[in-house]
């Protein structure tokens, strides 16, 4: 396995995304994009100039794999609550949690890389009414999480990220 670690999205899935990208993508094209995506977010300092990411605000989280305890680390789009950081386990609205959000369930200490900074981040799950303040502000900056709601039945998780003193 690769140092990455992409969350398998169902053929629908990539071409519900290829249909917004305007050109069609296969499974090897999507984990591609998502290798190239990290890497340019590497060597750029936290910036990503293409692709699905391009001119968003994205982090890179980093995760212990709940079985394998290997490192898997995946692009995401962030808001942020104060210090925090807010990601949403959407996966495009699958039926199923993505697999980054089973491994910081089993291991909640991950690495968070924003802009040129990396940084161990405790996870949890946003509950009860901040899940809904915060979900309200996350969906507001990125609308296409409220959209993927729509599309699944299971409430999407709500991942606060807080730096853990060094």
């Amino acid at each position: 396995m690769s140092e990455f670690d992409f969350e398998p999205l169902s053929q629908t899935q990539i071409d519900e995304y290829s249909s917004t990208a305007g050109k069609a993508f296969s499974r090897a094209d999507w984990d591609a994009l998502n290798e190239q995506q990290i890497a340019l977010f590497r060597v750029n300092n936290g910036t990503i100039a293409e692709g699905p990411f391009q001119g968003t605000p994205t982090l890179l989280l980093s995760t212990i794999g709940a079985r394998t305890g290997a490192t898997y680390t995946n692009p995401m789009g962030y808001t942020r609550d104060g210090d925090r950081y807010i990601v949403a386990a959407s996966k495009l609205g699958a039926p199923k949690n993505p697999a980054w959000y089973h491994n910081l369930l089993a291991n909640p200490i991950v690495t968070v890389e924003v802009g040129p900074e990396r940084f161990q981040a405790g996870a949890s799950v946003a509950q009860g009414s901040e899940r809904d303040r915060l979900w309200v502000s996350h969906t507001t900056f990125w609308p296409n999480i409220a959209e993927y709601q729509r599309h699944t039945q299971r409430v999407i998780p709500i991942v606060i990220l807080e730096r853990l003193p060094q």
